[in-house]
């Protein structure tokens, strides 16, 4: 009977304030009934005109209906009345000393309906003290006490959706005049630093007694990352945590409770985001515990997602997971297990294939990293499995058409074979060095922990000191004996003042004349054939089916430096100087039997070199020989005549004066007549395998290179009139091995494309191929989107905009295509 009756009195008294705030013309009355709505929130001795129950009553029944009586006023005469100090005493503390939830979703509510006035303005300010505050920390807080009046699913849904979308819900209503403290930049750092406070709170709370709950602190943070703001979140966060779960234990409790109650959907962004905060796998291990085991989502993101499906994380993250796994006796189970899937991984072969270069690296990283954190008995334990990895993910590895896969092959073999030691015996390759074989080296030196390495230290300052004094004795010896003996520093010292002799301009002796006629070169000598065959254009010709012959049989028997480029240009040259018996021998021997793999593609190479040389004017090499003699100083008495000339030249003026060098001359391309030559006989054969040739099985990478000359070949066709013809059967020849699994292979087929789109004339090419590009540009889309190399992506974007420009260019054309083509 008695709470109903303060709950009809209170009612009774709101209900006579929201009468005369909406009714009253009288400025007094309205000040007096927000006095009397202000001293419901008051606490303690400044609340004399109501008890705890009424307060208590008016915070749970009608304190948000208050609020938007207010903001329903805020267009009356008596809100304009409000002087500065007015506002601060009898209308901002009704938003900012009532209960923060219901506050801030009315202030959101209203921030987002109301359009631009002073009103708005008004509210704005509101909430930007509210947030300034400390405010958000109470509302926090309050869910942790469970002290929320009216708690239910659905109001922390809404406010989780209001909190974390702050600044956009405010961007979108007062652009250009969002104030700075509602950017994403500014508000998220500030919410992560009230939830350091409430963590802080929950803390002495517990050593107090006192039960707290983090669920919705959690759920508040689980939602921030969840939207894409772990980063400036969690920037805040870790190194906090990291600090005070050093020593403290109840920070740890509270640290690992907070991540346990983060929901499932949100668990992965929350992870993620703290992998790429934490400094360190020990201050992740304090922060996180022994999540990885208690929770299942979290178990699958830090040892499948992170290290296998996704590769965007730097080197850093890897060692902060694998680190976190192998710090705790309990979690190192979980990285064995790691260890044998990402080795399972890497050495299967379809992902070899698949899967992009940057993703195989990030496999390699993580394999190498584990590899380092296992102990002995550990590494006996998976002996054998190491072993099949290494085997067979090496030979897959060796088998690929790519540089850099192969390369990766080579450093994880190095790196695995002497981990395990397999009877004193370490794999060793030979490779270019770069940032990334580097990098996958250094992975095999683990960081020890601080203590190993004040020990190690510790001991190294004593070797050094003991190092020091045994090379002071020795100097100590060496100049007593110096003195002793004064003539063994002159003896010793006398070759050193004798001045160093010019060799600088030596000259290489050759034992052997060299040969002066073509005939000459056929008995091995390779290193004059070069310049012999373009001084003697004729005498090669007669011959130069012959000499391309022992050329391309020939080996270095006697290791002739530069052997393979000396040899390479000879066969060049003769291919340029007798196009079309030079090329046809080389288009046949391609698919004839006995061959290797290396000499089909030395016949790649020196067909496209040749073809380049071709397409070039021939007087290039004319004019640039011409341009470096010298010209000849007359010291005649005609030099005069040519000194008046000269400043005659410089005194008369001219409207206009042409240019003082003349143009380059024109001259015919050598290489369209015979473009077919090199072309149409590399299309013969390709399907059809030999014993010891196989082009469309496992010699994939000579199929590429093969594309990548026909489509070099197109290229430099562009203008000739055979090009539409070599541009249709290039099309014809790629389109079956489009979907080729080799990228390689995938790239040659892409540039053959762009070479299509880029030299056969967009007449032809619309008219003679309209059947074939339509499903030739859905093709490219879909490569553009879905492939996993990303230079076929790029090169498939560049054929889709060669092909746009192309049928553009033909639309303008008035003379171009019909409607009904």
């Amino acid at each position: 009977m008695e709470s109903g009756s303060i709950s009809s009195e209170v009612r009774l008294k709101v209900a006579q304030c929201f009468r005369t705030l909406s009714s009253s013309a009288d400025h007094t009355d309205v000040f007096d009934a927000l006095e009397t709505l202000n001293s419901y929130l008051d606490d303690g001795a400044e609340s004399s005109r109501c008890t705890a129950a009424e307060r208590e009553e008016f915070r749970r029944t009608h304190y948000s209906r208050t609020l938007r009586v207010l903001v329903g006023q805020l267009q009356a005469d008596w809100t304009h009345s409000l002087s500065a100090a007015q506002r601060s005493q009898l209308w901002d503390p009704l938003f900012l000393k009532g209960p923060p939830d219901q506050a801030l979703l009315v202030l959101m509510e209203a921030v987002t309906q109301l359009r631009p006035s002073a009103g708005l303005d008004r509210l704005v300010s509101v909430t930007e003290r509210f947030l300034q505050s400390g405010r958000l920390a109470d509302l926090l807080w309050s869910f942790c006490l469970g002290s929320v009046p009216s708690d239910s699913a659905q109001l922390r849904e809404t406010l989780l959706a209001r909190l974390a979308a702050l600044p956009d819900l405010t961007a979108n209503r007062l652009h250009p005049n969002n104030r700075p403290l509602f950017t994403p930049q500014r508000f998220y750092p500030l919410l992560a630093s009230e939830m350091l406070a409430v963590l802080e709170r929950t803390c002495r709370a517990l050593r107090d007694g006192v039960d707290c709950s983090l669920t919705f602190v959690a759920q508040t943070l689980g939602k921030v990352c969840l939207q894409g703001h772990s980063g400036p979140v969690l920037a805040v966060m870790a190194p906090r945590l990291a600090v005070c779960t050093r020593s403290d234990m109840v920070w740890q409790r509270v640290s690992w409770k907070l991540l346990q109650d983060v929901p499932e959907r949100c668990m992965e962004s929350v992870l993620t985001g703290l992998l790429q905060a934490a400094d360190s796998p020990d201050a992740f291990s304090r922060i996180a515990g022994n999540l990885v085991i208690t929770n299942k989502k979290a178990q699958f993101v830090l040892t499948h997602k992170v290290l296998l499906l996704q590769y965007k994380y730097q080197t850093r993250v890897l060692r902060t997971v694998l680190g976190y796994l192998a710090s705790d006796r309990d979690r190192r189970p979980l990285l064995i297990q790691v260890l044998r899937s990402v080795s399972q991984a890497w050495a299967n072969p379809s992902a070899v294939k698949h899967t992009p270069q940057e993703q195989q690296l990030y496999v390699s990283k993580t394999l190498l990293l584990a590899a380092s954190l296992l102990t002995d008995a550990e590494l006996q334990e998976l002996r054998s499995d190491l072993l099949q990895c290494l085997l067979g993910g090496l030979q897959s590895h060796l088998d690929s058409s790519a540089v850099g896969i192969r390369t990766l092959g080579m450093v994880v073999g190095e790196c695995l074979s002497a981990r395990m030691d397999l009877n004193g015996t370490k794999l060793k390759f030979e490779y270019d060095q770069n940032e990334e074989t580097q990098e996958l080296l250094s992975l095999m030196t683990p960081s020890k922990q601080s203590n190993i390495f004040k020990r190690s230290n510790m001991f190294e300052s004593d070797v050094c000191r003991s190092e020091a004094t045994r090379e002071s004795s020795q100097v100590k010896s060496v100049s007593q004996r110096s003195k002793s003996d004064p003539d063994s520093d002159l003896d010793r010292s006398s070759d050193d003042d004798l001045p160093p002799y010019d060799m600088s301009g030596d000259v290489e002796a050759s034992r052997a004349a060299p040969p002066r006629y073509l005939r000459d070169c056929l008995e091995g000598t390779a290193r004059f054939l070069e310049s012999l065959v373009r001084r003697n254009v004729f005498a090669a010709k007669e011959i130069s089916v012959q000499m391309t012959k022992v050329l391309l049989h020939m080996e270095d028997r006697f290791g002739i430096s530069g052997f393979l480029v000396l040899r390479q240009a000879a066969m060049v040259a003769l291919a340029a100087v007798d196009s079309v018996p030079v090329t046809r021998y080389l288009t046949t021997e391609f698919y004839s039997l006995n061959y290797s793999l290396r000499q089909r593609l030395d016949i790649l190479e020196v067909l496209a070199l040749a073809a380049q040389e071709l397409s070039k004017p021939a007087a290039d090499k004319v004019i640039a020989a011409a341009s470096e003699l010298t010209p000849y100083q007359s010291t005649s008495a005609a030099s005069w005549r040519q000194e008046v000339e000269k400043r005659i030249q410089n005194k008369t003026k001219r409207i206009s004066k042409g240019s003082a060098q003349p143009g380059a001359g024109a001259a015919p391309n050598r290489y369209a007549p015979v473009a077919g030559y090199f072309f149409f006989p590399l299309l013969r054969n390709y399907d059809k395998p030999e014993v010891t040739f196989d082009l469309l099985g496992s010699d994939h990478l000579v199929l590429g290179r093969l594309i990548h000359t026909l489509g070099l070949f197109m290229h430099l066709a562009v203008n000739a009139p055979i090009a539409a013809q070599m541009g249709a059967a290039l099309l014809d020849f790629v389109w079956a091995v489009r979907y080729h699994a080799d990228q390689t292979v995938r790239r040659g087929v892409l540039f053959a494309v762009c070479s299509v789109f880029l030299s056969m004339p967009s007449q032809a090419l619309m008219m003679d191929l309209s059947q074939q590009l339509l499903e030739t540009r859905t093709w490219l889309a879909d490569v553009a989107e879905v492939d996993p190399d990303a230079d076929c992506r790029n090169l498939a974007v560049q054929s889709l905009v060669l092909l746009d420009q192309n049928l553009k260019k033909q639309l303008q054309n008035p003379n171009g295509l019909s409607l009904e083509s």
